[in-house]
């Protein structure tokens, strides 16, 4: 055969064996399976089946018995993939099964069991929570053309093999300040979305500080016309209504992730100061701040409206979220006196008591007397903290640790990296990786951690690139930090399994740093 009719049989092949999309384009073939040890977090124990794909049929249907976690999925590979993907609930014999049942009860409330054979995928799970965890381990073996928005041809193959899988804390959180510098509900929405694909569970929401107040309160309407007209630099600023956060909420909840409102005080609260003079002990309302000190505002806390105040706030805010917990805030409070602040504590956690939830505050907390349930979050640069030891020792206070050293995303990478700041220290990908919560403060130990949360604080974020850039990817080491055992806890492999995610970001259009600590595959 001559070299030119080679040449058209194989035009003549590759044009029969690819998919057509329009105006004369071809859909690229999708990459071979992904191996488990891509995987992140790290699960608690994955083991492959030799020689074992499963490779997803055009017809390929998912059977749930939680519709919601189904029709995600569903929704996810159909832009992908092509195929219809029906979803069945209650679910019946499909290609991919996602069960509350079967799954071995040592994976808890939030773990679960995946099974790869060459016949179909079946996940199982106690509860939906850990039904939702199982589904985006599942999307991760899927190649990262998986969750574009560009039809792939085929074949979609999946590493045969079985998981089971649970969380080494059960509190994994990310933080966004939205008072130093206002985002949208959609820029918090997509902040959800990609804060849930490594399997945190808990979104703390900063609403208030001395540059904005951003939560509408019924009653006390300034709070969000005046204190949230404004931000860091002397922007526009923003708020949400009682509506909008609650759509926040609810599509946090879709995604398994409950949300944490915070509102900020004694201290970090000059946006209230200056919209209501009432909260002054001299009657004066404070001009509104654009600046980014801190430690120089605080509530009036021997005056009866300060609580009558905090009971509005905190009370709407309970009543709008199903989570249990509200965050206090409660650093910083430099101009609250030691003692004022000590008995302010205390009555505010009565407060939060009062409308059925719990209290999380900054360390801080631990100066004053923590209730039964409370939470500590500890950001010092210490590892040593003996308020918060002996609230642990004498309290059972639970620990929530955000070293800011360690887990401060709002930290420049290097010196040389923008946008950031720098009074923790810079922060590697590497240095946010490699520690352990579990044995970092004395006298906390793992049984008193609570989990881990990376917090962002915005006095230099102002887009949601900025948000990107300065999360990812320092923010999936913490995440593993949350999940996965101390066993498995390597920078070496973690940092190979990290760099796999540089071609799913560039895919969604994630921004993140590109660290020379990871060597990123070609296409990130």
């Amino acid at each position: 055969m001559s070299s030119s009719r080679v040449r058209l049989v194989l035009a003549a092949l590759l044009l029969a064996t690819s998919v057509p999309l329009g105006s004369g384009t071809m859909a690229a073939a999708a990459p071979g399976p992904v191996p488990f040890s891509s995987l992140v977090p790290a699960p608690a124990s994955a083991v492959q089946t030799s020689g074992v794909t499963y490779t997803l049929p055009s017809s390929v249907a998912i059977s749930t018995d939680v519709a919601g976690i189904g029709d995600q999925l569903a929704t996810t590979l159909r832009k992908s993939t092509g195929y219809a993907i029906p979803v069945h609930n209650p679910p019946v014999a499909d290609g991919i099964q996602l069960l509350l049942s079967g799954a071995p009860a040592s994976v808890g409330d939030q773990g679960y069991q995946l099974d790869v054979t060459a016949n179909g995928v079946t996940v199982r799970a106690n509860q939906a929570a850990g039904l939702f965890a199982g589904a985006q381990t599942l999307l991760q073996l899927f190649p990262p053309q998986a969750q574009g928005s560009t039809v792939t041809a085929g074949p979609w193959k999946l590493t045969g093999g079985k998981i089971v899988d649970q969380p080494r804390f059960g509190y994994r959180s990310a933080m966004l300040d939205v008072a130093r510098h206002f985002f949208t509900v959609a820029q918090v929405k997509r902040f959800i979305d990609e804060i849930a694909r490594y399997k945190l569970n808990y979104f703390h929401l900063h609403l208030a500080d001395d540059q904005g107040w951003r939560i509408m309160i019924n009653g006390w309407e300034r709070l969000a016309t005046y204190g949230g007209s404004t931000q860091v630099g002397g922007g526009a600023g923003g708020y949400y209504t009682q509506a909008d956060y609650a759509d926040i909420v609810a599509y946090a909840q879709s995604k398994y992730i409950t949300v944490v409102p915070e509102i900020d005080m004694p201290g970090h609260t000059n946006a209230a100061l200056a919209s209501y003079a009432e909260l002054n002990c001299d009657g004066k309302a404070r001009p509104l701040y654009t600046g980014t000190d801190v430690g120089f505002s605080s509530l009036c806390t021997s005056k009866e409206i300060t609580y009558t105040f905090l009971d509005a706030v905190l009370g709407q805010l309970a009543a709008l979220t199903p989570g249990p917990y509200l965050h206090i805030g409660g650093d910083e409070a430099q101009s609250t006196k030691p003692a004022d602040y000590k008995a302010f504590i205390n009555r505010v956690q009565q407060i939060v008591l009062k409308h059925g939830k719990k209290p999380v505050g900054w360390h801080e907390i631990a100066n004053a007397t923590p209730v039964a349930g409370a939470v500590a979050q500890f950001w010092d640069t210490n590892t040593s903290n003996t308020a918060v030891a002996n609230a642990v020792k004498n309290n059972g206070t639970k620990v929530l640790m955000s070293p800011a050293n360690r887990a401060y995303l709002d930290m420049k990478y290097t010196s040389s990296t923008s946008p950031g700041n720098d009074w923790a220290g810079t922060i590697e990908v590497k240095k946010a990786y490699d520690w352990n919560p579990g044995a970092y403060l004395s006298g906390v130990g793992e049984s008193a951690v609570a989990g881990v949360e990376g917090p962002l604080w915005t006095e230099t974020i102002k887009t949601m690139s900025d948000i990107e850039v300065m999360v990812f990817p320092r923010l999936v080491g913490l995440a593993e930090l949350g999940w996965s055992p101390q066993s498995t806890h390597n920078w070496t492999a973690f940092s190979k399994r990290l760099a796999q995610q540089g071609p799913l970001w560039k895919l969604l259009g994630i921004k993140y740093y590109k660290s020379p600590q990871v060597t990123w595959p070609s296409g990130s």
